[in-house]
């Protein structure tokens, strides 16, 4: 008998002391919105595709691409892929690091799949923990793929790489400046 009064007090004082503790507790505050919640009137990055990017004008952007790599003294590989993502040129500089042959093409198909610049991947991801993108099949998380945009179309897009991501970046804009006629989505 003892035993079953004093596992019931044992049992009433856990409870008790449970609730007391419960009852300290400040009241949960609701979950901020989620910003991936908010529900846009108009699809971004929406540029619609255009006709292939001709050879001519895909070698003259490598042409400026390569210009400015060489006036900063940064070997670079460069890539250009039609709108349907197909290789259509490419330039690996004298002393361009190998690696970057295959990341140069894989930024510019990415620009030209996902109708962006890979800039947006890298900020999704290190801007705004967006994670998610990672998982994203042809997803690069690293700035040197820009979308090239005729006529309002994306024509193709070109991919630059080895160097850091804001040295691709500015090689692959100098490369995008002689193609792009309107300005580039951000």
């Amino acid at each position: 008998m003892r035993i079953a009064i004093s596992m019931a007090a044992l049992v009433g004082g856990i409870l008790l002391t449970a609730g007391a503790v419960n009852a300290e507790q400040p009241a949960a505050q609701p979950a901020a919105p989620s910003p991936l919640d908010a529900i846009p009137d108009k699809l971004p990055f929406n540029t619609p595709y255009g006709a292939p990017i001709s050879l001519e004008r895909a070698e003259a952007a490598i042409k400026a691409a390569m210009a400015e790599a060489t006036k900063k003294g940064w070997p670079m590989n460069i890539a250009v892929v039609d709108s349907g993502g197909n290789l259509i040129a490419f330039a690996r500089m004298d002393g361009a690091q190998l690696s970057s042959i295959a990341v140069s093409e894989h930024k510019a198909r990415a620009a030209v799949m996902f109708r962006r610049p890979t800039k947006a991947f890298e900020d999704a991801i290190q801007k705004s923990g967006a994670t998610y993108v990672l998982t994203l099949d042809g997803v690069i998380a690293s700035r040197g793929g820009i979308p090239l945009i005729v006529d309002g179309k994306m024509t193709g897009a070109i991919g630059c790489s080895g160097g850091a991501g804001s040295q691709d970046e500015l090689v692959c804009s100098a490369g995008a400046a002689t193609i792009n006629a309107a300005t580039i989505n951000k």
